[in-house]
């Protein structure tokens, strides 16, 4: 059964889409006419935002806990550098068809933040990308007060039909892994650390554009990386040697630190035992455009589906 579109952004309006500029979040549901058209959303506050997030979750059938990686999501797409909004809603829709409705894995909500959409904007966009982790964290402890008032439904009840029937994950491309990393890192800090409710199941991160020593256990316990594994169930990195972009974006501000999507984890023997990284490159088809290649790949859309659904990572 197909599942509505639904974006939270915090782009400024402009005309007849959504600028450049970081707003306040605004929350919308696809209606008819043209993608790219703001017009074609139907703006509504962020009550009835949750209210219909939940009655999409409410639909989920309850799994039984042998069936674990057939439960449904709700999964957050977050875009990457160089994407302007229409692009954003672009890769947002074919990952909604391809991935979530083709193979009922639950429902994605897509999250546009401000990117000048032009190569020449890197450093602007890395500058609105940190900013927006503030509005990103606070919706994230939002989903986690959710489910963690579920849970505690479901035990006071002893009813297993009034929890959460969703998982949340997240799915970041390229520079929307630092937009993640950061709202992760505030999300934990304004949680306390969590350890008794997973806050995202699933974290993959496609073409990270993120220092890939971020997971390094070596690193302050209060780390970026640190805090992102505590409220992560699993976090796992597809990467590519091949990925062009990510060069480039290392020699714009290399500190000796290579990017986590075109090299893999810096020292697999010391991160932290729920992160692993991939190699995709076997998977792409080179004729296309490598640092979007995960989402262009059948089988690199498969690998991206296992990831979501929590297969062993002895299986990938």
């Amino acid at each position: 059964m197909a599942t509505p579109l639904l974006m939270m952004s915090n782009r400024n309006k402009d005309g007849d889409g959504l600028g450049d500029r970081i707003a306040a979040m605004r929350y919308y549901e696809f209606k008819a006419g043209k993608l790219g058209s703001i017009k074609s959303w139907t703006e509504m506050s962020q009550a009835d935002f949750t209210k219909r997030l939940q009655a999409v979750a409410s639909n989920f059938p309850l799994v039984p806990d042998d069936q674990n990686e057939q439960q449904r999501h709700v999964s957050v797409f977050v875009h990457g550098f160089n994407n302007t909004w229409v692009e954003s809603a672009e890769r947002y829709a074919q990952i909604h068809e391809e991935l979530f409705d083709e193979r009922d894995l639950g429902a994605p909500i897509l999250f546009a933040w401000p990117s000048n959409g032009s190569a020449a904007g890197y450093l602007p966009d890395r500058e609105d990308a940190r900013a927006c982790s503030k509005a990103f964290a606070l919706e994230l402890v939002g989903l986690h007060d959710h489910l963690r008032k579920m849970q505690s439904l479901a035990a006071s009840t002893q009813d297993p039909a009034k929890g959460c029937r969703a998982k949340i994950s997240i799915i970041a491309h390229s520079m929307g892994n630092f937009v993640t990393q950061k709202a992760l890192a505030v999300a934990a800090k304004q949680l306390n650390s969590p350890q008794l409710l997973t806050l995202v199941t699933q974290l993959a991160m496609v073409a990270a554009d993120v220092d890939n020593d971020l997971f390094q256990k070596d690193k302050a316990t209060e780390s970026d990386g640190s805090l992102m594994a505590n409220v992560c169930y699993r976090i796992g990195a597809l990467y590519t040697g091949l990925d062009q972009v990510l060069g480039a974006s290392a020699g714009l501000k290399h500190f000796g630190t290579r990017r986590l999507g075109r090299s893999g984890l810096a020292d697999r023997s010391n991160v932290w035992d729920n992160v692993f990284d991939h190699d995709v490159t076997a998977l792409l088809d080179t004729r296309k455009n490598i640092h979007s290649g995960v989402f262009l790949s059948p089988k690199a859309m498969d690998l991206l589906e296992e990831v979501l659904r929590g297969v062993d990572r002895g299986q990938l």
